[in-house]
């Protein structure tokens, strides 16, 4: 998305109240840019595609050579290749070229990139294409040449990115406030670069806690509970995570063991996202210890956190203490009135005894009369 001007009208708005939304607008324009994934053997939008050019000279090749860029090179290297954009429309298409970085959705963990305003510093920055701009006739296929310069000072390690295709005509306009917004369509092709040198895999857990919904009454409904949690890459290698699930009760016993099951991610080098691992029917009265394991596949690499919650029916064992209370209450009571409190006034059974005054006073022998 991109914003546009205000619409006309005949009162303009005051530039504080719009600067807000405009500057809400271009940060949605400066995410705009996604891939399409999956196995189709280019990325496309039904539209137009963008892939590595095959050797066959047909617009849309059934058996692809390519469906990624998979390169390696050294640092100061330059690496030649093509891309090839695709119309797959009835009307000619002007495309705005140009290479992106790429980075991990926060939420999902999904394959992004970024925008042609936004800045580039690994691959969006090293591609050079011969050109910029492109206008695609329909029902034709163009190929343009590119290069791929490597700085002497490139960290060794995964460098993802991709050549984007940009439509440069708005697909449609939407008004927010006083602000018209154009959406303009990407589509890109995968570049995965390793800069040859010292891999170093590194992947780290964090926030594990654990959300959870429970009846009020055990046994009258289930429950369930959410785990969240952070996986980090802190190495210089792309890791694909795989997530087990282990918990333990209150005695020791295991209440949740899962096995290691697909993130269904790659997360990129310096890239962090928050995901989460549905867990049925979980404990409803128990104090339960949580271990999160997560490892890279084909990677030597693990890390692991932990989190923990105590279940209780607070419905029912409020009531339990509350009956308790009540009978303690009734207890004292009951004793009370079995042993009522005689005061200052009475006499004791001790051979010394409390008069009125409060002073004691033995009691006198009674001589006995002939």
């Amino acid at each position: 998305m991109f914003p546009r001007p205000p619409l006309g009208s005949r009162r303009s708005p005051r530039p504080l109240r719009l600067l807000p939304a405009l500057l809400s607008a271009l940060l949605l324009a400066l995410c705009a840019v996604t891939l399409a994934a999956g196995p189709a053997p280019a990325a496309d939008n039904g539209t137009w595609a963008v892939f590595p050019t095959p050797e066959s000279t047909t617009a849309t090749p059934a058996t692809p050579d390519r469906q990624y860029y998979y390169l390696e090179a050294g640092q100061g290297a330059t690496v030649s290749d093509k891309v090839s954009v695709v119309n797959l429309s009835t009307q000619p298409i002007t495309f705005k070229l140009y290479g992106a970085d790429a980075y991990n959705t926060p939420r999902d963990g999904g394959f992004a990139l970024r925008s042609a305003d936004q800045a580039q510093t690994g691959v969006g920055a090293w591609v050079h294409l011969a050109r910029s701009t492109i206008t695609v006739p329909a029902r034709t296929r163009a190929d343009i040449p590119f290069t791929l310069s490597i700085p002497s000072g490139a960290l060794p390690g995964d460098h993802p990115g991709a050549i984007v295709a940009l439509d440069t005509t708005a697909d449609s306009t939407t008004s927010s406030g006083n602000v018209a917004v154009g959406v303009h369509r990407a589509v890109g092709a995968r570049i995965y670069l390793r800069v040859s040198g010292p891999t170093v895999p590194a992947l780290s857990v964090e926030n594990v806690h654990i959300d959870r919904s429970a009846p009020l009454i055990p046994g009258l409904g289930g429950s369930t509970a959410t785990v969240r949690y952070t996986l980090v890459n802190r190495g210089n290698v792309t890791v694909h995570p795989k997530i087990a699930l282990k918990a333990t009760g209150w005695l020791g016993g295991t209440v949740l063991s899962t096995s290691a099951r697909d993130a269904g991610i790659d997360l990129l080098p310096g890239q962090q996202v928050q995901l989460s691992a549905p867990w049925p029917n979980a404990p409803q009265f128990d104090h339960v210890t949580l271990t999160l394991t997560a490892t890279g596949v084909g990677l030597d690499v693990t890390a692991t956190a932990s989190a923990g919650f105590t279940a209780v029916p607070w419905l029912p064992v409020g009531l339990v203490l509350l009956a308790l209370g009540a009978a303690l209450v009734l207890l004292w009571i009951r004793r009370k009135r079995r042993h009522p409190h005689r005061g200052p006034w009475s006499w004791s059974r001790h051979p010394r005894s409390w008069s009125r005054r409060g002073r004691a006073r033995e009691h006198e022998p009674v001589e006995a009369g002939v």
